[in-house]
């Protein structure tokens, strides 16, 4: 054969062999539909339609309630009441979601959770979302199948002792023997911070708390707002919240938010624009009390886009979170917006705002809110 013809007859073969690739691609690649026994074809996920709601939002209407893991001992976050009822400012996170996406903030089952089952909790969908004082690393963001919100609270951990102690700093427990939560980035970040200190590890606040007015530990270590939440309800009989001092040391960054399932960005996404909506409304000035007036008036496009109105007449802004464009409206009615929440919940345990990492972006901290548009 000459060179001539076999340059001609070329192109033909590369046309063959790639007509018989794709083929064997379209059988092997797992994407082609196979017909079962029935003759009905099995769906995959293109076959969805693109309006369709995301499965654990599916789950939460038809089930009408939202099913929220928390702390229940932890005050001023996520506590568990006399009357039965929970309270703080992560439990309004919960009943922010339920507003939002039932129209009723009530409408939430808590399931509190100790700090081992609580990311096992999601992943196995026992919960639809955990806001539990959890820090985001990377880790849990990436290899154990985890979505994490927008920080609500920026956290840092921290050593509590007695008042009457003569510790003063956090080297003065160098090799003392100290508190901790088990199944915590507490523990590693002690051993980092104090590698020679003696960790008695438990597996809640209440077990942890006894301990430590046993005289089992010497220092007791979490978030600094866990601690915070611990002291302002020490027992009267054991000196009440004055016998406690937090050191001023912080030797870790533990931000904290809502954590959802990774493989249901719908539901993700839901829940990260409810947390940025609450400081959004911080940012325009929408309240509580003042949203209705609001939402008949806005006297910006910012505020009519949060509200899910128009401006002037205009236009809605569909916000494709399919969930009522109205969401913003039922939360800050219901719960209010991050300064209303943090004031009611986390100023009471005696954690200042202003001139932290927790005050507005326009006050000099990190809370900020990309735009709703």
């Amino acid at each position: 054969m000459t060179l001539k013809r076999s340059v001609a007859i070329l192109p033909l073969l590369l046309v063959g062999l790639a007509v018989l690739i794709f083929a064997a691609c379209g059988d092997d690649d797992g994407d082609a539909t196979e017909t079962p026994s029935d003759g009905t074809a099995e769906p995959t996920l293109t076959d969805q339609p693109s309006g369709s709601h995301s499965q654990i939002l599916q789950d939460v209407l038809d089930r009408g309630r939202l099913r929220c893991g928390v702390n229940d001992s932890v005050p001023g976050f996520g506590n568990l009441l006399a009357d039965a009822s929970f309270a703080g400012f992560d439990i309004d996170y919960c009943r922010a979601i339920a507003a939002a996406v039932l129209g009723d903030s009530e409408l939430v089952d808590y399931t509190p959770l100790s700090a081992s089952a609580r990311l096992t909790a999601v992943q196995t969908g026992q919960i639809d979302v955990l806001i539990r004082n959890t820090t985001w690393t990377t880790t849990r963001d990436a290899a154990e199948g985890l979505t994490y919100a927008t920080t609500t609270f920026y956290d840092g951990q921290g050593l509590m002792v007695r008042a009457d102690s003569g510790f003063t700093s956090v080297d003065d427990l160098a090799t003392a023997p100290i508190c901790v939560l088990e199944g915590t980035t507490t523990e590693v970040n002690l051993a980092t911070r104090l590698p020679n200190a003696e960790q008695n590890s438990f597996a809640d606040n209440n077990l942890l708390q006894q301990a430590f007015i046993d005289g089992l530990c010497e220092g007791w270590t979490s978030d600094k707002s866990q601690l915070a939440g611990r002291r302002s309800e020490f027992p009267a009989d054991e000196g009440g919240p004055e016998a406690l001092v937090i050191l001023d040391e912080t030797f870790s960054k533990e931000p904290l938010g809502p954590v959802t399932l990774q493989n249901d960005d719908q539901w993700s996404d839901i829940v990260n624009w409810i947390v940025i909506g609450t400081i959004a409304a911080e940012e325009l000035g929408v309240t509580s009390a003042n949203v209705a007036d609001m939402a008949a008036a806005a006297p910006s496009v910012a505020i009519a886009r949060l509200l899910g109105v128009g401006f002037e007449g205009g236009e809605v802004t569909d916000t494709g979170l399919d969930v009522d464009v109205t969401f913003m409206q039922d939360v800050l009615a219901q719960v209010g917006n991050y300064g209303e929440i943090y004031d009611a919940n986390v100023a009471p345990i005696g954690i200042v705002r202003a001139g932290t990492l927790n005050a507005l972006w326009t006050d000099g901290g990190l809370i900020y809110s990309p735009p709703f548009k």
